[in-house]
C-alpha cells in the first residue's frame, strides 16, 4: 500500500464536493466552516444549482466533475448512488481521497474494486454513515455483549429523492450499518418484502436477517408513510434498549449506562473526521469495509424482496428507467 501523503498543517486542503443537492450543499458549508480548509468548487450538472452554490459558497461550479480531477486534495461524493463507483473511481486515481455519501456503490463487485484502490492509492476512502456518530455518543457501540435481537425501524413520507436505488440502499443502509456495528459476525440468512408504489423500485420494504450466532435483526424501512417514525430496540440477555430518534428519549434496562441521545451534528462531525483522517493518514471512523458489510446485507434484502413479490428485479427496473 502506497503511503498517504500527510499534508502539513501549514497548507490548506482544496475540498470539493460532486453533487449539490441536498446532501451536497451541507457538505459544502462543512468545509466552508473548517480551519485549514478551501472548498474550491462544487460539480453538478444542473446550470441553476451551480448559479445557487456561487451565491451561497462563493465558489464556481462546473457542470463536469472531471474538470476537478488532479485540482482537489480531497472530494465529498453526493451525486446519485448509482454514480458513485465511477466517480470515487476517478479522483481515487487522481491523488484525492474521497467521502462518498452511502452506499458506497451499488454492487458489492464495484465496493471491493474501490477498497483495493483507495488501498492501492493509499488514499482515504470513507462513507458518510452519519449516525454512526449519534449511536457512538450513546455509548451503545461499547457494550461488549452482543444483543439477541435487534428491531429497527425507519419511515417518512415521500420526497421524490434517491429513486435510483430502492429504500433498501437509499434508507434502511443507515439501519443495517448500525446493525451490523451491534451484531458481529456474518449473515446466515435474510427474509423481505417490498412494494413499489412511487418509483420503479421498492419504497417499503419489511426485512429480517439472522445472523450466524443466532442474532436477528427485524428492519422497517418506508419512504411512502404518512407518518414520519425511527427508533431501535435492542435485547440483550439482562435486558432492553430502546431508542426514539425522534423524540430523542431513550428507555434502558440493561445493567449497564448510556449516555442521553444527542443529535448535535453528524454531518459537520463526519466531514471534520474526514479531514482530520487525511490530514493526520490515520484510519476515518467509518471504514469502507465496514460500508461494504452494510450494502452486501443491503442488496440481499433487495434480492430477497425481489424473489417474494416477482415484481421485476432491480436491474430490469434501472434498464427500464434509462430507455424510458
Amino acid at each position: 500500500m502506497s503511503p498517504i501523503r500527510i499534508v502539513h498543517d501549514s497548507e490548506a486542503l482544496k475540498a470539493a464536493v460532486i453533487g449539490a443537492g441536498a446532501f451536497g450543499r451541507h457538505h459544502a458549508s462543512k468545509y466552508r466552516g473548517l480551519k485549514g480548509v478551501e472548498l474550491v468548487a462544487i460539480a453538478d450538472p444542473s446550470a441553476e444549482v451551480r448559479r445557487s452554490a456561487l451565491s451561497t459558497h462563493g465558489v464556481p461550479g462546473v457542470a463536469d466533475w472531471r474538470e476537478l480531477l488532479g485540482t482537489v486534495d480531497m472530494v465529498s461524493v453526493a451525486s446519485p448512488a448509482t454514480t458513485h463507483s465511477a466517480i470515487c473511481r476517478a479522483f481515487l486515481n487522481s491523488g484525492a481521497h474521497v467521502l462518498v455519501e452511502k452506499p458506497i456503490a451499488t454492487s458489492i463487485e464495484e465496493a471491493d474494486s474501490l477498497i483495493s484502490l483507495a488501498e492501492k492509492t493509499g488514499r482515504i476512502l470513507t462513507v458518510g454513515h452519519q449516525e454512526r456518530f449519534v449511536f457512538a455518543h450513546t455509548g451503545l457501540l461499547n457494550y461488549d455483549e452482543t444483543p439477541l435481537e435487534v428491531s429497527c425501524w425507519r419511515k417518512g413520507p415521500w420526497s421524490g429523492r434517491g429513486t435510483d436505488v430502492s429504500v433498501v440502499l437509499d434508507l434502511m443502509i443507515h439501519d443495517l450499518d448500525l446493525v451490523h456495528q451491534l451484531i458481529p459476525g456474518r449473515v446466515r440468512s435474510v427474509q423481505a418484502r417490498g412494494r413499489c408504489e412511487k418509483s420503479l423500485l421498492a419504497d417499503d420494504v419489511k426485512a429480517a436477517i439472522i445472523f450466524d450466532n443466532g442474532a436477528v435483526a427485524r428492519l422497517e424501512t418506508s419512504r411512502i408513510s404518512d407518518e414520519r417514525s425511527r427508533g431501535m430496540r435492542a435485547v440483550y440477555s439482562d435486558g432492553v434498549v430502546e431508542i426514539d430518534f425522534l423524540t430523542r428519549k431513550i428507555a434502558n434496562t440493561t445493567p449497564r449506562a448510556l449516555n442521553a441521545l444527542e443529535v448535535g451534528d453528524p454531518l459537520g462531525e463526519s466531514v471534520a473526521a474526514f479531514v482530520e483522517a487525511v490530514r493526520g493518514g490515520k484510519a476515518p471512523l467509518v471504514r469502507p469495509g465496514e460500508a461494504r458489510n452494510a450494502l452486501s446485507s443491503a442488496l440481499l434484502i433487495d434480492e430477497a424482496w425481489e424473489r417474494s413479490t416477482r415484481t421485476r428485479t432491480r436491474a430490469e427496473a434501472v434498464a427500464y428507467a434509462a430507455a424510458n
